[in-house]
Order: C-alpha cells, then structure tokens, then sequence
C-alpha cells in the first residue's frame, strides 16, 4: 500500500510533519517521497502544481486521490486503513467525538493564531512592523495556549484525549514542536503540563522517526515566539 502514496513535503512545515507522524503510526514507512525547498521555490513548480493547482505543501497522493490539506490526509488515513498500524481515533464515540473536537478546534484556533503572529513577523519589514499590533497577535496567541494547558491538565494519561495517542496529538505536536524551536518558552512554569507534553512526545517513535532533518543539523536561527 505505501507504494501507491506518494508526499511532497518540506523540512520544519508543521503540515507536513503532521502527515509524516501519521503515515509512520499507520506502518507506512516506505512510502515514497520528495524534500521541497520553500526558500528555492520548488513547492511552486508544476511537478507540483499538476497535482495541487495552489503550490501549497504537503501534496499527498495515494493511489488516484490527490490530498492537499493535512488534516484531510490524517483522517483519511485513519477511515481508510483503520486496522494498519496504530488506530489513531478511539473505538468509544465519546472519546472520538472529543478528539475530532480538539483537531478541528487546532486548526481554526491554535493554528490560525500561530500564522497571525508568523505572517506578521516574516513578511512586514522589520521598520514597517507595529509594536502594538504584534503584541496583540502574541497576546491572543498566549492566552490560547493557556485553553491547550487546561486540557492536558484535565488529562489523566498525558495525552490530549483519553488514554491514548490520537490524531489530536499528531496535530498538536506537528505544531508545538516548530514553535519549540521558535523559542516558545513551554519550561518557564507558566505551562506546565505543555513542557511535559512536548518532553515526553519528542522521542515518540512516529515524532523521533519523522523529525525535520535541518532541526538536527541546524540549530534555530530565531526566537521570535520567545515572548509568547
């Protein structure tokens, strides 16, 4: 089956690494791939743009079905190989529903105000940039932490919902770890649990398998979540 999938991806996209995380719980390693530059470009180029008219990563196919958004790819992955590898929805409609709840509640709120505060620092020029305005990304994205810091402290198994890892979590982490990166000071006792979290999940198997390459090799190069 891996051999009928194939992913464009770039090295550091927290997309991207989403669906690395969850094509290794879902045993496919062998899947075949290509490392895009974003700096070079080649996410625009029509190798890609075949495929994903809006040159837009990850570019995911499998077989004759062409995915360009990451959280379709997890649930796609889970619906259609639910008995490969690691089941990553639960099997109780309770606790499916609440982990269906938290990864779209990431995408349309933690996630959203991630790229307020990224878009804002990578492409306004630094002497064009409103003190005032960026504060005011940082702060909503601050206190938005603070609800994920209220849920793993609810949590009783260290995972974002119930007594497993889910595709809640393989959202979660694709994103933590980035703004980790970025300077996000989990460790400075405001969120606890959240420094937990990223400290256990860092050596995960699917996380440890599929770390960005350029993360082990360079070490960051900003901090720009460093007052979040």
């Amino acid at each position: 089956m891996a051999e009928n999938m194939f992913l464009y991806w770039a090295s550091g996209s927290g997309p991207c690494w989403r669906v690395m995380i969850a094509l290794e719980e879902k045993g496919f390693s062998g899947y075949r791939n290509k490392l895009l530059s974003f700096s070079k470009g080649e996410h625009k180029s029509s190798e890609v743009t075949q495929l994903n008219p809006r040159g837009t990563l990850p570019t995911f196919k499998d077989g004759d079905v062409t995915f360009t958004e990451s959280m379709a790819v997890l649930l796609h992955l889970e619906f259609k190989y639910p008995e490969n590898g690691n089941r990553l929805l639960p099997t109780d409609s309770s606790t499916r529903g609440q982990a269906l709840q938290r990864m779209f509640e990431f995408s349309l709120n933690l996630e959203k105000k991630v790229l307020d505060v990224f878009m804002y620092y990578y492409y306004t020029k630094e002497e064009d940039r409103n003190q005032a305005e960026m504060l005011k990304r940082k702060t909503a994205l601050r206190e938005e932490w603070q609800i994920w810091e209220g849920y793993l402290e609810k949590s009783t198994s260290g995972f974002l919902v119930g007594p497993s890892f889910t595709l809640a979590d393989v959202a979660l982490f694709s994103l933590l770890g980035p703004q980790v990166r970025f300077g996000l000071p989990v460790g400075n006792g405001r969120t606890p649990k959240l420094a937990e979290y990223y400290d256990r999940l860092k050596t995960w198997p699917s996380i440890a398998a599929s770390w960005p390459p350029h993360y082990k090799a360079d070490p960051p190069s900003v901090d720009w979540m460093a007052d979040v």
